[in-house]
């Protein structure tokens, strides 16, 4: 029996690694489908939501598009959804981000600038937070199956979710200020880095979520 994985495109950003990391980790019987179409996403078995760029454009292509109602759709309809990113930003009731932005509202997180952040010497921290950094996993979850606590993921934003309720929080990041690294609710799990870029962990990562049932 085939399933179908659905990749959110919206036109913005380059999927072609995040969808080479879905190829190489899916089941037999998976198929990886970049696509916009609304109803495609609507009729997928799982759906990826990754996002790069700016949320307000974010939000307004999806909403225009038909999208929105489609990622919900799937969630209302209890099949595994992932969000990479600002797909997890979206993700969030409200974002500050371009002077304020709501967003999704499947979570209860709101977006924020790291602002001036200082490190442990004094000096003001760089924005974007890029690179490697370590995640505190809050949760047993199965998406992190076989990952050790405090692995290391690849990040690139300048934006954060912060205030989610403590049973909506799956892991915590620090970077000048304690943030959601990862995000879960029911059939729901989304992630602040990027896993198609964060070498073994990233990959297990995406394994652990193309064979969860919710």
């Amino acid at each position: 029996m085939t399933e179908t994985v659905a990749v959110v495109d919206y036109g913005m950003g380059n999927l072609h690694s995040a969808g080479k990391a879905l190829e190489k980790m899916a089941a037999d019987g998976q198929r990886i489908v970049i696509t916009g179409d609304p109803d495609v996403v609507r009729g997928a078995d799982r759906v990826v939501f990754p996002g790069v760029g700016a949320i307000r454009d974010c939000i307004r292509v999806i909403t225009e598009t038909g999208l929105d109602r489609a990622i919900l759709d799937a969630i209302d309809a209890y099949k595994p959804v992932l969000g990479i990113c600002v797909g997890m930003q979206a993700m969030m009731d409200f974002s500050e981000e371009n002077d304020g932005v709501d967003c999704l509202g499947v979570f209860s997180g709101r977006v924020q600038f790291f602002g001036e952040q200082f490190g442990e010497t004094g000096q003001r921290l760089k924005v974007p937070h890029m690179g490697w950094n370590q995640v505190q996993q809050t949760v047993d979850h199965p998406v992190w199956d076989g990952i050790d606590d405090n692995s290391r993921f690849y990040f690139v934003h300048s934006y954060c979710a912060t205030g989610l309720p403590e049973e909506e929080l799956a892991g915590r990041c620090e970077y000048g200020l304690t943030f959601a690294a990862a995000v879960a609710k029911h059939n729901v799990f989304a992630v602040q880095f990027h896993p198609e870029k964060s070498a073994d962990a990233g990959l297990r990562l995406l394994a652990n979520f193309l064979r969860w049932q919710p």
